[in-house]
């Protein structure tokens, strides 16, 4: 099978100067392509499958259309040949015949190459061997392909080719297409979702006046008007929960954000996320619009509860609900409510082999031992609840243990999928949290410029109602319910490093 075997470099180079001497020779006849502006297509290949499903080997239909697609391959027999165009729902076979098509047109045809764009007008009928076909009486090339298709670009071995070159990639590998409609009713399905409970989709600011005092690391550019350095965004929270000051109760964004870090399949340094924030909540109404939302998209998108990802069974219509407590005591048999000091939590540590964080506080142990002990066992959807202060500087306490936030992240197959707080909406405590961040990031960095955000610390002073808040990653999200195994398969255009 000589078609199988990889193109060297010559050969490719050989074929694009063919198809381009094609090209001249079709312009000097004045069938230049490139001048074509439109094409009236009136059907689709799946469509019409669809319709004659029933239709009898051999049988006519009598309906003729317009399609219009790339060329995917050719088989030319003569006075009589068969190609696969495909368009945007699919393949579908055409037969064409010199005598129906015409002498010059069917010369044409033939000197056409795999993946040209064509338009072609027939009749719909089922061969012989009961494939539905369009018999072709007009066919118009409506853009000339100049470089061959690769024959090989679905194996592992040209991943960073997809990846690099996704349009080769979608033209030749159409399941890809698939992830991507996915992606798109996923994102479509969480908007319905949100807009049904009264969220109002909004938008915030991408370029942002200065770098706030997170642990993720932004991007600076420079604004040359205004002669000042920006900052693309890191989050969207303190922009949203402006709003619910403002009046607006109920409000999400789907945000592209910015971090400035290491990439893996789980991190890309652009990605999307969706926050949003509702007034008179707290954390625990962020946990049923979560399960009730992620139950939906499950039914929607997989059309089950029971999903597969990489090969493990993962039951959506059912989540766990432990807190960061229980968890550990759970999966470690350690319990926290035994440790009455500190030296407690150090002396568990050590027996346990749990690495000590840098300040070893009784929270701050905790979870560590979250780490060692609960994350990877985390399968079936879970929310983990009650997280320690010293690990959540922005939630807001538990009022009857104030050493706990009510906060929650929630984790499916040993992955943490989203973050949820009861908001901290006591402007006088955040400015001190605020100012403590800037002031430890400073002291590990001196060079960082963070700063404290004191207009958002003005906002709160006239009054953030009680809000629950959530954010979660869009791309892990797809990855699961498209059972994707890296953040590249479900990023249409992943950062990558330049080939040369």
């Amino acid at each position: 099978m000589e078609q199988n075997k990889p193109q060297t470099e010559q050969e490719l180079s050989q074929q694009a100067a063919v198809r381009r001497q094609k090209l001249a020779d079709l312009c000097e006849a004045g069938h230049n392509p490139f001048e074509i502006t439109k094409y009236a297509q009136d059907a689709y290949s799946a469509d019409l499958k669809q319709e004659f499903a029933d239709l009898p080997a051999e049988a006519e239909t009598g309906k003729i259309v317009s399609l219009a697609g790339r060329m995917m391959s050719k088989r030319v027999m003569g006075k009589a040949s068969f190609a696969h165009l495909r368009d945007q729902k699919g393949d579908i076979q055409i037969f064409v015949k010199r005598d129906l098509l015409g002498e010059e047109a069917y010369a044409a045809f033939k000197k056409l190459d795999i993946g040209d764009i064509i338009g072609v007008k027939g009749e719909v009928f089922r061969t012989k061997m009961g494939e539905i076909s369009v018999r072709i009486t007009e066919l118009t090339l409506l853009s000339k392909s100049l470089l061959p298709l690769p024959e090989k670009f679905h194996g592992l071995t040209d991943r960073e080719a997809r990846y690099r070159q996704r349009y080769v990639d979608l033209i030749v590998n159409p399941e890809v297409k698939d992830t991507f409609v996915k992606r798109s009713q996923i994102l479509k399905e969480i908007r319905a979702y949100l807009d049904e409970k009264g969220f109002l989709e909004v938008d915030t600011p991408i370029l942002t006046p200065f770098e706030i005092g997170a642990s993720a690391r932004p991007f600076y550019t420079h604004h040359n008007t205004l002669n000042m350095d920006m900052v693309l965004r890191i989050e969207t929270e303190l922009y949203l929960k402006r709003l619910i000051v403002g009046g607006m109760d109920r409000v999400y964004e789907v945000g592209r954000i910015f971090r400035n870090e290491g990439m893996d399949p789980k991190h890309n340094p652009e990605f999307t996320t969706i926050e949003l924030y509702q007034a008179f909540t707290d954390f625990h109404g962020m946990m049923d619009l979560v399960e009730e939302m992620y139950k939906r998209l499950a039914l929607k998108v997989c059309g089950s509860l029971e999903i597969t990802y990489q090969g493990k069974q993962i039951d959506m219509g059912h989540w766990e609900r432990l807190t960061m407590v229980e968890a550990v005591k759970k999966y470690s048999g350690v319990d926290f409510n035994d440790w009455k000091t500190d030296e407690d939590a150090i002396a568990a540590a050590k027996e346990h082999h749990v690495e000590l964080p840098e300040v070893p506080t009784k929270g701050a142990i905790l979870a560590e031992f979250f780490d060692a002990f609960v994350e990877d066992k985390l399968i079936q959807p879970t929310f983990i609840y009650d997280y320690p202060v010293e690990i959540s500087p922005l939630a807001k306490r538990k009022p009857n243990d104030p050493a706990f936030t009510e906060r929650f992240e929630y984790f499916i197959d040993c992955t943490e999928y989203g973050n949820a707080f009861s908001e901290l909406n006591d402007p006088i405590d955040q400015k001190a949290r605020f100012e403590r961040q800037v002031a430890e990031r400073k002291a590990i960095e001196p060079e960082c410029r963070a700063q404290v955000d004191y207009d958002y610390v003005n906002a709160l002073e006239y009054g953030l109602p009680p809000t629950g808040g959530l954010g979660f990653g869009v791309d892990r999200l797809v990855m699961l319910l498209t059972d994707s195994a890296s953040i590249r398969d479900v990023l249409l255009f992943p950062t990558m490093k330049p080939v040369d």
